[in-house]
């Protein structure tokens, strides 16, 4: 089991910056990928970002390429997300998630783990 704990959220004005984190716990030398997704209301659950957790290669949505940075700390067990310029379209909560396979995965069935969510709102 992986636990994975997120904080970071909270209420910013467009153009802003954030930066999440997610601390993980428990068998984290199985995990090869941690990824963000968010989930705005009444929309599905969408990926955000992925690194891998040896190798540090990281991905990204098409939405956030060049406004958000996804990096982690092996020594912490941590990953982080850093959000520029943020706008009010990135509105939702962001889960952390952690995958076990190999392979890098965007959808959500490919992570094993998830966190409880934080809520990031963006006011125009």
């Amino acid at each position: 089991q992986v636990q994975l704990v997120e904080s970071g959220g909270g209420l910013v004005q467009a153009g802003g910056s954030l930066r999440l984190s997610c601390a993980a716990s428990g068998r984290t030398f199985s995990v090869y990928f941690m990824g963000w997704f968010r989930q705005a209301p009444g929309k599905e659950r969408e990926f955000v970002a992925a690194i891998n957790w040896s190798e540090g290669n990281t991905y990204y949505a098409d939405t956030v390429k060049g406004r958000f940075t996804i990096s982690r700390d092996n020594v912490k067990n941590t990953v982080y997300l850093q959000m520029n310029n943020l706008k009010s379209e990135d509105t939702a909560v962001y889960y952390c998630a952690a995958d076990t396979n190999p392979i890098m995965g965007w959808r959500i069935y490919e992570y094993a783990y998830w966190g409880q969510g934080t809520q990031v709102t963006v006011s125009s």
